[in-house]
């Protein structure tokens, strides 16, 4: 019994741990960051095996950029970006003209990109945290990932309030609490009164 509740803890803590890293990547990647920072998902194998399918970037503006470079730039799409390295730079009427191509890819891309075009380059990635990110974006993902385990955990903790505050008021019972303890109890008070409430106006459908 004892080594199921460790294992119920570890599973708990971890969902939990798993949760506020995805609420956390899904919110960044809708934030401008200070500095520039930006994190984006990559949905295409284009930069494979150097950015895998699936993989989140992150991306910061630079003064200049090389060649060689891994660059985030956007494609002509308001809501599209595309992350390729940099293949070759030309100069046209004294401005920049960068050739991006993927790694994968055969051959360079056929459209060239302005600097003004360029969100910026390429740190690091993390692989296969895009395909969650990109999902929590969707209805039904919203609901799978953040709503329900949110829902889950929230009763989750509301149930141990109230069974702590059982115990406290047991404990009252034999000594004085302190200050913690007292809020404690009455916190878990309100949640039994709350509980009892529902299921009276449950009983009375």
């Amino acid at each position: 019994m004892k080594i199921f509740k460790t294992i119920s803890k570890y599973i708990y803590w971890l969902i939990l741990v798993a949760l506020i890293l995805i609420a956390g990547f899904t919110a960044l990647s809708a934030l401008n960051i200070k500095g520039g920072f930006k994190l984006l998902e990559v949905l295409s194998g284009s930069m494979e095996p150097k950015i895998h399918t699936g993989s989140i970037v992150f991306v910061k503006p630079a003064d200049s950029y090389q060649k060689g470079d891994i660059i985030t730039f956007t494609d002509g799409k308001a809501s599209s970006s595309v992350t390729h390295r940099v293949y070759d730079i030309k100069n046209k009427d004294g401005k920049e003209i960068f050739i991006t191509k993927g790694d994968a890819n055969n051959g360079p891309d056929s459209t060239e990109t302005l600097k003004s075009q360029i969100i910026g380059k390429t740190y690091f990635s993390i692989p296969y945290v895009g395909y969650i990110i990109n999902y929590t974006k969707t209805q039904q993902g919203l609901i799978i990932l953040i709503i329900i385990p949110t829902v889950i955990i929230v009763y989750s903790e509301l149930i141990s309030i109230k069974n702590e505050a059982i115990r406290l008021i047991q404990v009252k019972k034999r000594r004085k609490l302190n200050p913690i303890e007292t809020v404690e109890e009455k916190i878990g008070e309100e949640i039994i009164e709350i509980e009892k409430d529902f299921k009276k106006l449950k009983s009375k459908k």
